[in-house]
């Protein structure tokens, strides 16, 4: 068994269910107030031992607490980590014993040709057998790397669903229109970028060129506002323990003037000095600096 849950805004998958919070407001809590939540849940612990479980059911025709019963030693119980909502397509091996999933490509080990079952999950994806279902292989999603990337670079979970979002409303491929949408985020700040994909996802405008202006207006707008809104004077002091005195300053100042003035005069004496070396070297070889000859 595979779980298949309803897509949103589709009314024509969705199952029949009991509506049980609907009939439980309906009938128990209402026109009822409880104090603390504590309270009500012990009421509505009453009130179902007491009426819904004994009650007969319109559909079967038989008592809800005793199909309960029967149904009890053959549940098992809940699983620890929550359901992984996944999307399940069926793919045909290629020729490089690959199969594409969302334009990218991953290794298969059936024959080439076969074709494969693939879970698309949302960080990873699992290609199985068509017959047995068996797991043949698992690895991660590229296009999962590719929203982590994006994460990075600032851009959130409303500006990447966009991209499915206009996807499933067209119902065609992935375009380069599409992942345009992430284009304004290397531009604009990211959290107006974000504002703008809810606000289209929420309105459910499917085009980027909607969402490109309203970040443009919010840009716009923010502008304004940091130019409106008045910058606070930074009070000038002359008093603060980090300040010191001016005679301090000066004293300072005085001290950098000598330093830099005495090693002025070491580096002239030290220039004379090698000149000096330069010129008694040159004679005791018999070179005269004037003429450039040497003497025998």
């Amino acid at each position: 068994m595979v779980a298949d849950p309803a897509r949103v805004a589709d009314p024509n998958r969705k199952g029949c269910v009991e509506s049980a919070i609907q009939h439980s407001q309906g009938t128990a809590l209402a026109g009822r107030r409880s104090e603390t939540l504590e309270a009500q849940n012990e009421f509505l612990r009453h009130w179902e031992e007491n009426w819904p479980s004994i009650r007969i059911h319109g559909s079967t025709r038989r008592q809800v607490e005793a199909m309960f019963q029967e149904a009890k030693p053959h549940l098992r119980p809940l699983p620890v980590a929550a359901f992984r909502i996944f999307t399940e397509v069926v793919r045909t091996v290629c020729d490089d014993t690959t199969v594409r999933v969302d334009s990218s490509y991953y290794a298969a080990r059936p024959p080439i040709g076969s074709q494969v079952v693939v879970r698309i999950y949302a960080s990873t994806i699992e290609i199985r057998d068509r017959q047995t279902h068996a797991l043949l292989r698992t690895a991660v999603s590229v296009a999962a790397n590719r929203r982590a990337a994006g994460e990075r670079r600032g851009i959130g979970p409303q500006t990447w669903g966009a991209v499915p979002a206009s996807v499933r409303h067209r119902g065609a491929p992935r375009t380069a229109r599409d992942v345009g949408i992430v284009g304004p985020s290397r531009k604009y700040p990211a959290p107006l970028v974000e504002q703008a994909c809810a606000h289209a996802i929420g309105n459910r405008i499917y085009r980027y060129k909607h969402a490109r202006t309203t970040v443009e207006r919010l840009f716009e707008q923010a502008i304004a506002q940091v130019g409106a809104t008045p910058q606070p004077a930074s009070p000038l002091t002359r008093d603060h323990p980090l300040i010191r005195a001016p005679a301090e300053y000066g004293d300072l100042f005085s001290r950098a003037v000598r330093h830099d003035a005495g090693d002025n005069g070491r580096q002239a004496e030290a220039h004379d000095d090698r000149a000096g070396q330069l010129r008694r070297h040159e004679r005791s070889r018999g070179f005269s600096p004037q003429t450039g000859d040497q003497t025998t």
